[in-house]
């Protein structure tokens, strides 16, 4: 199928990946792996729902059938393997507001406060190589092909370039944040670091954290390496900016490493 290797197709609740990207967390993983072309990831957590195999759809957890969600995914998969034109666009920004409630967070008062504006996740993304920790990086096709580009040149120069995170779901930016809440932190103090769920650049799939090889990831010491240098000079002639120099207007902590591709739609 045209492009189901280098594309990361989303749904609401469930992502379609091509199955040679995921690792496999069991010896029954790494079989049915082996063998699938398609996997159900459900966003929340990562687990795995079901596997697409030549001969059927295979359930990967108990009561998958009744994931929320999966007739949505059922039917972009059915639409894959027919090959039916892409989805462009993105995402209806359903269920945004229940979880903005869970953090004691309203979206208007907080947009309002921070300056930031609501981001929907794109319906497909494309793959932009791999992140420092050989996952997949994805991002939106324009992005990720200005990402390549730019590494490259950079590499060139003997500057090494690679990607911490690229593209997050909005339940991923809620996992951060209940993670974060359980080790004792406040909803206002992690809001210094993480924007809230639904207002991070990184559900663009347009933003990507940057590092260089021997610095350690999401530092303020980054910028002062080679790496942080050559962006400076050359970052917008591939048309990436830095979102969060010291003093922003919105409330977020000096980001030396996060990088935003122009073309974000909600710029």
């Amino acid at each position: 199928m045209p492009g189901r290797a280098s594309r990361l197709h989303n749904t609401s609740s469930i992502e379609l990946w091509p199955a040679r990207l995921l690792r496999a967390r069991s010896n029954a993983d790494a079989r049915v792996l082996a063998r699938a072309h398609t996997v159900l990831r459900r966003k929340r957590d990562g687990r795995y729902v079901a596997a697409a195999l030549p001969e059927g759809l295979m359930g990967l957890m108990r009561g998958w059938s009744r994931q929320p969600g999966i007739d949505e995914a059922l039917d972009r998969l059915d639409a894959i393997g027919a090959r039916q034109p892409r989805v462009q666009g993105c995402l209806p920004l359903q269920g945004l507001e229940s979880r903005l409630a869970r953090l004691g967070l309203d979206a208007r008062d907080y947009a309002q406060a921070s300056g930031l504006s609501l981001i929907a996740e794109p319906a497909e993304l494309a793959l932009a190589g791999l992140d420092r920790y050989r996952r997949a990086l994805w991002l939106e096709a324009d992005a990720a092909r200005a990402w390549r580009a730019m590494q490259r040149a950079a590499r060139e120069a003997g500057v090494g370039l690679d990607a911490i995170s690229g593209y997050r779901s909005h339940d991923y930016q809620l996992g951060i944040f209940e993670r974060k809440l359980a080790r004792g932190q406040s909803v206002d103090a992690i809001l210094t670091v993480n924007a809230a769920p639904g207002f991070s650049e990184h559900h663009s799939g347009q933003a990507l954290d940057i590092g260089t090889p021997g610095e350690p990831p999401a530092e303020e010491s980054f910028e002062r390496t080679a790496a942080f240098a050559w962006l400076t000079t050359h970052a917008d002639a591939f048309g990436f900016h830095m979102s969060y120099p010291r003093d922003n207007p919105h409330g977020i902590v000096y980001e030396p490493w996060h990088w935003c591709h122009r073309n974000l739609r909600n710029d």
